[in-house]
């Protein structure tokens, strides 16, 4: 760190030196302007871009050193949620058929990307949506909606022995990934320009924790996701009916912890969310009588059914995690707000 000293001119402007090294890198000129933008925690941004409008950064990809689609897809997913605005793809000979199965399976689960150019050897992929356009509280409610209702549907899945909607509730876990994409690619595109951050009208250290909101709630989906695959194997058998009421009752457990979390949240309301925090043992307690429970059952039954209250289990566990995040933000938020108080 440079340390330099404040400067007082004209008995009113306040003025501090740029370190010489930087400046040059920046290849900054007598009489070039350059932008202050203050941040949320006091410090003071210098930058040379002076415009709102987002860095457009080009990730290049030489798919022909790439064999797997996998491999590819990952490649692709990872440079949408580093903030790249543009994809180009190339090859040094004719794209082999995986490549354009890969780049069309990518624009239809993110939003936003859109092939822009498309030949025998070239691929761009680019951003067509702004970021601020997409408000991260919107963003969380849509996936709280979905991944709910995907629990829901699951647990009716196995209480109707409906394959259709077992296997609807692991398509739709597709939604839940392709918010969570987003909000980490904002969350990225704001820790690296800071004017979208003040466009967005929220503070980096905000976005991490909706960035937290969105994993944790992704997770949730995916537990989701295994009650309805470990529902398939029971849907041609008989659940004894107590073991099914107990699934019914952990899982209406397990959703209202969900709901009372994301209530926290919103509400800012750190006693809930502690409150909420201490009744998951109850939970904890009835997906344990659900295990001792299935011992009577086949072994198959018994292990699916398992899995099942296993997953109910930890989606309460989740919904936990996302009450203690509502409790570090909120202490945050308040240990800010008493030094801003004192300062005055």
């Amino acid at each position: 760190m440079e340390i330099r000293r404040v400067q007082v001119t004209g008995g009113a402007s306040y003025v501090v030196t740029l370190p010489k090294v930087w400046a040059e890198e920046q290849k900054i000129q007598k009489n070039d302007p350059v932008g202050l933008i203050v941040q949320p925690d006091g410090t003071l941004l210098v930058t040379k871009k002076i415009t709102d409008e987002p860095l457009q950064r080009t990730k290049e990809i030489d798919s022909s050193a790439v064999t797997d689609p996998a491999f590819l897809f990952r490649m692709l997913i990872g440079a949408y949620i580093t903030g790249f605005s543009t994809i180009r793809i190339t090859s040094k000979e004719r794209f082999p058929p995986f490549v354009r199965t890969v780049v069309r399976d990518f624009t239809q689960m993110t939003i936003g990307q859109e092939v822009v150019e498309e030949t025998a050897t070239v691929i761009a992929i680019k951003d067509l949506l702004n970021p601020a356009e997409m408000p991260f509280d919107n963003t969380i409610k849509r996936m709280y909606v979905i991944v709910r209702a995907m629990h829901e549907d699951a647990i009716a899945s196995i209480e109707t022995r409906n394959k259709v909607l077992a296997q609807d509730v692991i398509t739709r876990d597709m939604d839940a990934d392709r918010l969570n994409w987003l909000i980490a690619r904002q969350t990225t595109m704001i820790m690296h320009h800071a004017g979208l951050s003040r466009k967005m009208g929220i503070a980096p250290g905000m976005a991490m924790y909706y960035y937290m909101l969105s994993r944790i709630i992704e997770r949730v989906g995916d537990h989701a996701v295994r009650i309805a695959e470990h529902a398939m194997p029971l849907m041609a058998t008989e659940i004894d009916s107590k073991v099914l009421a107990a699934i019914k009752k952990s899982s209406v457990m397990s959703l209202e912890i969900f709901d009372r979390s994301i209530v926290s949240f919103f509400n800012t309301d750190m006693k809930e969310a502690h409150r909420n925090i201490e009744s998951i043992h109850a939970l904890e307690k009835i997906c344990g009588d659900i295990n001792n429970m299935v011992l009577k059952q086949e072994t198959l039954v018994a292990i699916n059914l398992g899995y099942i209250a296993e997953s109910i289990r930890r989606s309460g566990e989740y919904a936990g995690d996302i009450s203690e995040t509502v409790i570090n933000l909120l202490v945050e938020n308040e240990d800010g707000a008493r030094k801003a108080k004192s300062q005055k």
